[in-house]
C-alpha cells in the first residue's frame, strides 16, 4: 500500500487537492508537543479548502501515518492495523482533527477515539476562512481547539463518560483553548502518566490470564422466538464456562436476517469492539454459525478473535474426549470445521480444482496444507469407519444372545450417568457440565420382573448428550456413537425438568431422533431432578405427559417404578423386532 494514501470521501477532490493531502505526510512533528501550530494551521486550511473535516493521525515519533477526508468515526484505523493493543496500553496514534462546526467533539468522534485508544484526540474548529502569512505558512484558519483521551476507569471523578446506552467510557474533554495553548503542552509527560494509571489498572483486574474473557453476541432474527433466543443465549453461557473461558457480557441485536459480511450491522461490530475493550474481553463468541469470511471481516474491524457456538462445542470435546475413540472422532469434527477456515480467498481460488490457471508444478504453502489435512481426514475417516464395524460386531454379538438393548438418549446435562450408575452399580464419570460423557459406556442390568418373578437380563447404553442445533462436523464424526442410539431395542428420553428450557430441550432431541438415518426404537419419556423443581412445574409436566415417569436419579425417587416400565418397554420393544 502506498504510503502517501489518502482515506475516506474522496469523491470530487480535485487532483491538486489530493497532492496538498498527501504533502502532509511528509511533515514531522516534535515528538513532545500534540502538534505544533504551523502544522495544526496547515491542516485546517486544507480542510477549510475542501470544506469536509480532515483527520491526521500521528506515531509517537511524529511521523504522519495516515491522513482521511471525513470525520474521525469515518476515517478510523481498523483495529488490526493499530501498532498496539490492549487494556494495558493506548496505541501510540495521536488523531488531530477538523471539525467544520464551532462546537465541541461530538459522542462519534470520542467513541473513535475509544475504539483505537488513541492517545490523544484533537479537535481544531476551523474560522472559515484565514490566508497565507507573507512569511509563508497559514495562519487564521482555526478558531478554537478541543483536546481529548481516555482516563483510566478508577478517575472518574473530574471526567466525563460516554454513554451510549451500551458501555461507559471515561474520558477527558476539555473545554475551548487556544491553538497556541494547545501547541504548548508536553505530550509524552501526558502520554505517559496516562499508561502508567491504565498499567496500574489493569493489572488490578487481571485475575486469571490463562482464562478466556467472553464477550458473547446474540443475533435474533425472525425466525427465532424470543424464548428460544434467550435460552439459546443461557446455553451458550454454560457452553463458555464448560470450555473454561468467562463471559463478561453479553450484546444483542435484532435483525431480519443475518448481515451477510458481518452476521451483524455496522454500528453493532463498533460497539462490540468499544464493549470488549471497555469490559477485557479478548474473545468474542457468536451464538451462530460463522462463515469464513464473516470471521475473517470481524476479527479485521474488531480486533479481537472471534468463534462461533460450534467452535466452542468442538473445544468442549477435544477438552472431554478420553478414549482413543472418541479423540479421533474429536480430531475428524476439528478437522472438518478448520479445512475451509484456513484461507478466506474460497474454493473458487483453489489450485486444485483443475481448468485453466489451476495447473502447474507448483502450490502454494496454503494448498500444501489443505493437501495434508484432506489426507488427515480421509484417513481418519477410515479409522471411523473401522470404529464402526466394530462397534456394529459388538451389538450384533448382543443381538445373537438375545440379549435386549437399551439406549439412554436426552439433552446434554440432563443426568443420564447418574441414573446409569445408580441403576447399574457403576462409577461412570458425572458432573453437572454440558457434555461430561463422550464416549458411550454400555453396562449390564438385571431388572426383577415383577409379573413373571423372573431376572430380566439386558444391555443399558450411556450415550453422548445432545443439543439443540447439533453442529453437522459432530453429527457425521460421531456417527459411530449415535449408531448405538439406532440399534438400541428401545430408548430412554431423559429429560431435566428442573431446567427452564426443558420443553424446548425435548423438541431439540426429539428432532434429532428424527433426522437419524434409521428410526430408533419405542422411547420411554423419563422427567428426571424433580427434587429441584417446583411442586407446579411438575404438575405442569405431569399433566402434558401421563405416560411418563417422574423420578430423581440422584435421590434416589422413582427408580422402582422407571424399573417396571423399562421391563415392559423392552417386552414391547422385542415383541415388534
Amino acid at each position: 500500500m502506498p504510503i502517501e494514501t489518502i482515506y475516506g470521501q474522496l469523491q470530487g477532490l480535485k487532483a491538486s487537492q489530493l497532492k496538498r493531502l498527501q504533502s502532509l505526510y511528509h511533515q514531522r512533528l516534535p515528538g513532545d508537543l500534540i502538534t505544533t501550530v504551523e502544522f495544526a494551521q496547515r491542516l485546517a486550511a486544507i480542510s477549510t479548502e475542501l470544506d469536509q473535516p480532515l483527520c491526521a493521525y500521528i506515531n509517537r515519533r511524529g511521523q504522519v501515518m495516515r491522513v482521511g477526508v471525513g470525520t474521525p468515526r469515518q476515517t478510523q484505523i481498523p483495529p488490526l492495523e493499530l501498532p498496539r493493543y490492549g487494556n494495558g496500553r493506548l496505541s501510540g496514534i495521536r488523531c488531530i482533527a477538523t471539525q467544520t462546526t464551532p462546537e465541541a467533539p461530538k459522542e462519534a468522534a470520542l467513541t473513535a477515539m475509544a475504539i483505537q485508544r488513541l492517545d490523544v484526540l484533537v479537535v481544531l474548529t476551523l474560522t472559515g476562512s484565514g490566508f497565507q502569512r507573507r512569511g509563508g505558512g497559514e495562519t487564521g484558519y482555526i478558531k478554537d481547539t478541543y483536546l481529548a483521551h481516555l482516563v483510566p476507569e478508577m478517575d472518574t471523578t473530574k471526567n466525563q463518560q460516554i454513554d451510549n446506552g451500551f458501555s461507559a467510557i471515561p474520558y477527558y474533554l476539555s473545554l475551548p483553548m487556544s491553538l497556541d495553548a494547545l501547541s504548548q503542552q508536553d505530550f509524552l509527560d501526558l502520554v505517559n502518566e496516562l499508561e502508567t494509571e491504565f498499567e496500574r489498572e489493569f493489572v488490578a483486574r487481571e485475575v486469571d490470564s490463562s482464562q478466556d474473557k467472553v464477550l458473547l453476541v446474540g443475533v435474533k432474527t425472525e425466525k427465532t422466538s424470543p424464548q428460544r433466543f434467550e435460552d439459546g443465549l443461557t446455553e451458550l453461557v454454560r457452553l463458555v464456562d464448560t470450555a473454561g473461558g468467562q463471559v463478561l457480557q453479553t450484546l444483542r441485536q435484532k435483525r431480519s436476517h443475518p448481515h451477510p459480511q458481518t452476521v451483524v450491522g455496522e454500528g453493532k461490530v463498533q460497539e462490540i469492539a468499544l464493549v470488549a475493550q471497555t469490559i477485557g474481553a479478548n474473545l468474542i463468541v457468536f451464538d451462530r454459525d460463522l462463515s469464513p469470511a464473516q470471521v475473517r471481516n470481524l476479527e479485521t474491524q474488531i480486533g479481537l478473535r472471534v468463534v462461533d457456538r460450534t467452535e466452542v462445542i468442538l473445544d468442549i470435546f477435544a477438552q472431554r474426549a478420553q478414549s482413543g475413540a472418541g479423540k479421533l472422532q474429536v480430531e475428524l469434527a476439528q478437522l472438518e470445521y478448520s479445512l475451509p477456515r484456513l484461507t478466506g480467498r474460497g474454493q473458487a481460488m483453489s489450485r486444485l480444482g483443475g481448468g485453466i490457471g489451476t495447473r502447474g508444478p507448483g502450490e502454494t504453502k496454503l494448498e500444501t496444507e489443505r493437501r495434508a489435512i484432506q489426507r488427515r481426514i480421509s484417513r481418519l475417516q477410515q479409522e471411523v469407519n473401522q470404529l464402526q464395524a466394530h462397534r456394529s460386531r459388538l451389538r450384533q454379538n448382543r443381538q445373537a444372545q438375545e440379549v435386549p438393548t437399551l439406549a439412554l438418549v436426552g439433552y446434554t446435562n440432563a443426568g443420564k450417568s447418574t441414573l446409569l450408575n445408580v441403576l447399574t452399580q457403576s462409577e461412570v464419570y458425572t458432573a453437572d457440565q454440558l457434555f461430561a460423557t463422550l464416549d458411550p459406556t454400555t453396562r449390564r442390568l438385571d431388572i426383577p420382573d415383577t409379573t413373571t418373578e423372573e431376572l430380566l437380563n439386558l444391555v443399558i447404553t450411556d450415550t453422548v448428550g445432545f443439543i439443540h442445533e447439533l453442529p453437522p462436523p459432530l453429527v457425521d464424526a460421531f456417527r459411530a456413537t449415535l449408531e448405538e442410539v439406532s440399534d438400541a431395542d428401545a430408548l430412554i428420553h431423559l429429560v431435566d425438568l428442573s431446567h427452564p428450557a426443558w420443553e424446548s430441550q425435548i423438541e431439540s432431541v426429539m428432532q434429532i431422533l428424527r433426522e437419524m438415518p434409521v428410526t430408533p426404537g419405542p422411547a420411554l419419556l423419563a422427567f428426571n431432578k424433580i427434587d429441584q423443581t417446583d411442586g407446579e412445574n411438575l404438575r405442569l409436566a405431569q399433566e402434558k405427559y401421563p405416560q411418563a415417569v417422574y423420578i430423581s436419579a440422584s435421590k434416589g425417587l422413582g427408580l422402582e417404578t422407571l424399573r417396571q416400565r423399562m421391563v415392559a418397554l423392552v417386552h414391547y420393544a422385542v415383541s415388534n423386532r
